[in-house]
């Protein structure tokens, strides 16, 4: 029996879907293999040096902090191993909006970090556009505490990138792209920093 018209149309839709994912990812395979290791790096040493890792984005890219971040803490390969000091300040519920209420939702991140940073920490900042005003902040208030600041991105000129030490910059303007490359890209520095700390 063949496929009718709407069968079709799903397949078509999932099949431009799937390769637009695949184009995206050998974009990123094409010029962006360094600025991923140089972010790494920075991660790797900020560990290593006895630092922790926060974490912040907004909507999806929150989601992505707390699955990142939670992949060190626990564990990313499957082997045993120290936890990694690693927070995403996406989590607290009461916190997020106490801080909404009484300051302003522009400083839900830079006031945790103003807590929990210190010099020689970094901050992991998750923004498909790169000019959200929250996580400016959070950047800000990282730098002016001595921290590390990785961004990860998308293509479009932005803010962030004058904030961060090491940028990942997705190469395109499709926001569902670019959130799938930003999880491609925190496995693949999850993957450095257990490798570069408990190496096999």
């Amino acid at each position: 029996m063949g496929h009718d018209e709407g069968e079709e149309i799903v397949e078509d839709h999932i099949t431009r879907e799937l390769a637009a994912g695949i184009e995206a990812h050998q974009r990123l395979l094409a010029d962006g293999v360094q600025s991923i290791a140089a972010a790494g790096g920075v991660l790797i040493d900020t560990l290593r040096a006895g630092g922790k890792l926060l974490w912040c984005g907004n909507g999806g890219s929150a989601a992505d902090c707390q699955h990142i971040s939670t992949e060190l803490v626990a564990r990313f390969s499957g082997r045993e191993r120290d936890a990694l000091p690693s927070v995403a300040l996406t989590t607290d519920t009461s916190l997020l909006t106490a801080l909404s209420n009484d300051y302003t939702f522009e400083r839900v991140f830079s006031r945790q970090v103003e807590a929990l940073g210190r010099a020689g920490d970094a901050l992991v900042a998750i923004s498909t556009s790169g000019s959200s005003p929250n996580i400016l902040a959070a950047a800000q208030a990282a730098r002016a505490r001595g921290m590390s600041v990785v961004a990860l991105v998308g293509a479009r000129p932005t803010p962030l990138a004058e904030l961060a030490q090491a940028l990942v910059a997705i190469p395109s303007t499709d926001t569902q792209r670019i959130q799938e490359l930003h999880i491609a890209v925190g496995h693949i520095l999850c993957g450095l920093i257990e490798d570069a700390l408990f190496p096999s």
